[in-house]
């Protein structure tokens, strides 16, 4: 079994309008998960991994950030970041840019070996209106069914989908399962589930929740979701 995370940290801006990421990474070590997917973190997060010496990093978190970034070194594509175990090993990673309207969006692949097992995490972050949302939801399960290796897969972060109907959530809901772990948002007093984990028929939701500790209401304003998932166990063969 492992934990993943989903967690947007609004660039660091806590709802006491100070911005300090090593709250952030605070919050990350409360919940402990194996791989995190942050979002609304560029260009902080990446000048944090840059500027920290190595042993703070070392001492705050237990995490490694995926370079996603065309550049050499940038962690950060779209402001979305992944950060994995350092006993993890990275496979491959692809960047995915989404068709979008007020601002431009797009989701990370990474997949990974963790514990012996691979996995294919997918970090996201989705636009603001509706029928954008719809859209990009369809051009990221289009492009991942592309690809040439199938794996336990696990896509999460922020969809921004206020309504439990949204045509986004049905798009994904066709060939997987959408968890919502609880509201999220605004972190000081919770009223909405914009944060979710959706997993193929490979995988096996065990648990799931709501990160809500004393400092991740103050650290951003959506607090951090997370999931716990196993292997699903094979179909039985036909006699």
């Amino acid at each position: 079994m492992f934990r993943v995370a989903s967690y947007n940290i609004r660039r660091g801006l806590g709802t006491d309008l100070r911005r300090n990421l090593h709250r952030n990474l605070a919050v990350l070590k409360e919940i402990d998960a194996d791989v995190v997917a942050v979002q609304e973190a560029d260009p902080v997060l990446g000048e944090l991994f840059e500027h920290l010496p190595a042993s703070a990093v070392a001492a705050e978190s237990d995490y490694t950030p995926v370079t996603l970034g065309t550049a050499r070194g940038d962690i950060s594509w779209h402001g979305n970041v992944v950060l994995v175990r350092r006993t993890a090993t990275i496979l491959d990673v692809h960047r995915i840019a989404l068709p979008s309207f007020e601002e431009q969006r797009g989701a990370a692949v990474v997949d990974l070996a963790l514990g012996g097992r691979r996995l294919r995490v997918v970090a996201m972050h989705l636009g603001l209106l509706g029928r954008w949302r719809a859209r990009q939801a369809l051009a990221l399960l289009e492009r991942v069914e592309t690809f040439a290796t199938h794996l336990p897969t696990v896509m999460l972060g922020d969809l921004n989908e206020w309504h439990g109907g949204g045509a986004c959530l049905a798009h994904f809901g066709r060939k997987h399962h959408v968890a919502s772990p609880g509201r999220s948002f605004p972190s000081r007093l919770p009223l909405f589930a914009l944060d979710k984990i959706v997993i193929n028929p490979e995988l096996r939701l065990v648990d799931a929740g709501v990160h809500d500790s004393a400092l991740a209401r103050k650290a951003s304003d959506h607090l951090p979701v997370w999931a716990s998932l196993s292997l699903a166990a094979p179909a039985a063969a036909t006699p």
